[in-house]
């Protein structure tokens, strides 16, 4: 029965959007709770959602970290820094439109290998949660489980993204190229009362590669609330249908 029940709640996060059947994760809690959903015990459904939330996981990790996963994607692709954008706009008006593109490039190259080093620490976050943290997920909001991982992984993922998104800048000596025209540009700014930019090129790369990452993890945990596959078994009948 545990195994059908993780193959069944595994399958949540490969359904074609496009499937339709009523449900949602908030009502398999619920069921559970109160003894329904075929007789499912708590230990089981939530055995079941560590090992889709792990498939989600992977298939986020696999999207971000892939050639142009963010360069290409653009929910998540990494842009001029915001508070540089005057900088940016100088540069393209006397014609540095193409160094502006590979800088851009080179930030999102960064984000996509840091992505790879990120399975880990979500599947470890994943296989800890407890069971009150599991059907917190299955009765909060759109972004229960995204939130919880969230919490859980920033500061490791930070830790693990920061040296990669490093040399990866390194070796195209983007932050030796970036440093210098920040804080010229600050020194300039302090004159005519432009905002600063931050100079630290690196952790700005860090923080949108872990942005964009979390983004791909709430896609996919709204498809597992959202899109529900087709009733390919009686256990998914039991749990969507309440009988």
């Amino acid at each position: 029965m545990k195994q059908l029940i993780v193959l069944t709640l595994s399958a949540l996060f490969v359904t074609p959007l496009h499937a339709q059947l009523p449900g949602s994760l908030k009502g398999i809690a619920d069921k559970v709770k109160t003894g329904g959903a075929g007789g499912l015990s708590n230990d089981e459904v939530i055995a079941g959602l560590k090992e889709a939330l792990e498939k989600g996981a992977e298939t986020s990790v696999l999207k971000g970290s892939a050639l142009d996963g963010f360069w290409k994607n653009e929910l998540i692709r990494i842009a001029f820094p915001p508070e540089a954008e005057k900088m940016k706009s100088t540069l393209l008006k006397i014609g540095m439109t193409k160094q502006v593109d590979e800088f851009e490039l080179t930030m999102n190259r960064a984000a996509e290998d840091a992505a790879k080093e990120a399975l880990p620490v979500l599947r470890d976050a994943v296989l800890g949660m407890s069971v009150s943290d599991g059907l917190a997920i299955l009765k909060g909001g759109d972004r229960a489980a995204t939130d919880h991982l969230i919490q859980q992984t920033s500061a490791s993922l930070r830790a693990k993204f920061a040296p990669i998104v490093a040399n990866s800048t390194k070796k195209v000596a983007l932050t030796s190229y970036w440093t210098p025209l920040a804080n010229s540009y600050n020194k300039a700014g302090m004159l005519t009362g432009a905002k600063a930019v931050d100079p630290d090129l690196d952790a700005y790369i860090t923080q949108k590669a872990i942005d964009g990452l979390f983004i791909l993890i709430a896609q996919e945990e709204t498809r597992i609330r959202k899109d529900p596959m087709a009733r390919t078994s009686e256990l998914l009948k039991k749990v969507f249908s309440g009988k």
